[in-house]
């Protein structure tokens, strides 16, 4: 009997000592989940290993907005339309068209400024006529659009609302490396706020021909529609780039997403802030083509990489800090240049003050330029002059305006830094004159100015003999008088 009762003591004893230890077990468990949860942040390191993107994703959403933008368009009038007889049977508005069709536009946008400033791309608002942003706790407010650069294919809106609104930090895209984590956030196929995740797949991607400045953020991060406009951000929740296109032969993703830099986003927010709507950059003053591989051999240079000065405009920043045709630039504060368009990025999106190094290859040695970041001046002024409907010639309606460099850096004429250019043909584009085309002379005389041009639309010749710079193709016309 006494050994029966040892051994069911020892049987209860050791329930009692599992029972604490299953005990103490659960409460190890939960206290090693409360751990893991309270731990569920991003590494300190790149190397580290990421837990959860959630931390990021709960900064970066409120500030991720929806955009959307509409525009009324007129329709074409049927042909028996306002006939009386048909609108017996089919009404005021004949045969039941309607006359008017709303186009509406879907993007996403990313809130930079407490007060309600709204980045998105240029072509999610371009020509809309009313402009909404939709927020993350489904508050809609109207906004109006400060700036739209087509340029940079960025634009800036304000939210018509009562801040502070839930703001995003610019990070710094001229820090990225290739592999980085990043992650796309927008509204594709308007399903809702949506994130996907990548890694940043190139840098300085220079020939997407999505804009004039051809350098991009590359990434696999899904940019869907609906997507554009909205941030690509880094692992610390910063805004490095603005989601612009994708390379796609179907429509669909490809894992080949394109985004604004950081820094050219920069530039287009401060001269929204306070400028007059326009951006204005950094003028070089000269013109550049790219290296191919029998320049870099005439030149004595290992590989065909740089830009290469071909002209100087006098009295420009280039010309003043010493630069020449024939010198090739390599490098700009340190960034390297691999062609034309990588330059115009690095040097353009840089803020207008203070001087900047470009480093420049000539005659086999390697010099050091500083160049004042200046804007491009409007000089001579435009003096607009619009050709009138009598007497009858091929210029009816034209509008001409004298070039300057201001002028030539807004519409991106690089062929010619002087002279005269059409602003706008009107009737005259019948005649196949464009909009960008410069007047280079009318019957043998040189237009050098907007009074040159109107003294010559005035007289009555038999024969119009007209030559044109049309992006550096000299075209020559004749019309009658």
């Amino acid at each position: 009997m006494t050994k029966i009762k040892l051994i069911l003591c020892g049987f209860v004893a050791l329930w009692i000592v599992s029972s604490v230890a299953i005990v103490r077990a659960s409460d190890f468990a939960h206290s090693q989940l409360d751990t893991a949860e309270q731990q569920r942040v991003l590494p300190g390191a790149r190397s580290g290993v990421l837990l959860s993107l959630a931390p990021v994703v709960r900064q970066i959403a409120p500030s991720v907005v929806n955009v959307y933008g509409e525009r009324v368009e007129q329709r074409q009038s049927h042909p028996f339309q306002k006939d009386p007889f048909f609108q017996q049977f089919f009404g005021n508005n004949g045969f039941g068209i309607p006359q008017e069709r709303v186009q509406r536009s879907l993007g996403s946008g990313i809130i930079v400024d407490a007060s309600g400033l709204v980045i998105t791309n240029h072509h999610v608002i371009a020509d809309m006529t009313e402009v909404k942003v939709s927020l993350h706790d489904k508050r809609e407010y109207s906004a109006k659009v400060v700036l739209s650069d087509a340029r940079s294919d960025l634009a800036v809106l304000r939210i018509d609302g009562q801040g502070p609104f839930p703001a995003a930090q610019l990070g710094d895209s001229e820090g990225l490396e290739v592999g980085d984590f990043v992650m796309a956030l927008g509204n594709p196929f308007g399903v809702g706020q949506t994130v996907t995740q990548g890694i940043v797949s190139a840098l300085a991607r220079t020939q997407a021909g999505i804009s004039d400045f051809q350098s991009f953020i590359q990434t696999d991060a899904a940019i869907n529609p609906g997507n554009s406009g909205g941030p690509l951000v880094d692992l610390n929740g910063n805004v490095i780039g603005i989601n612009t296109a994708i390379f796609s032969r179907s429509g669909g993703n490809h894992g080949i997403g394109f985004a604004v830099p950081a820094a050219m986003v920069r530039l287009v927010l401060e001269a929204a802030r306070t400028g007059d709507g326009m951006v204005r950059r950094p003028w070089l003053g000269a013109s550049l083509q790219a290296v191919n591989q029998e320049i870099a051999h005439s030149m004595g240079l290992e590989q065909p990489l740089g830009a290469l000065v071909a002209s100087v405009a006098d009295a420009g920043p280039a010309a003043l800090a010493g630069l020449r045709p024939g010198d090739v630039i390599i490098a700009v504060a340190g960034h390297s240049v691999d062609d034309p368009d990588a330059f115009g990025y690095h040097f353009s999106s840089r803020p207008l003050s203070g001087k900047i190094d470009l480093r420049v290859l000539r005659e086999g040695k390697t010099l050091t330029f500083p160049i004042a970041l200046q804007a491009a001046p409007e000089k001579p002024a435009r003096d607009p002059i619009t050709a009138g409907s009598t007497p009858i010639s091929p210029f009816v309606g034209i509008t001409v305006v004298n070039l300057s460099p201001a002028l030539a850096e807004e519409m991106t004429i690089i062929h010619a830094d002087k002279g005269v250019i059409i602003l706008d043909p009107g009737a005259a584009a019948r005649f196949g004159f464009r909009a960008g085309d410069i007047l280079v002379s009318v019957n043998e005389r040189i237009i050098e100015n907007t009074r040159d041009f109107d003294a010559v639309w005035r007289i009555k010749p038999t024969i119009w003999r007209v030559v044109v710079n049309r992006q550096g193709r000299i075209l020559r016309s004749e019309f009658q008088g």
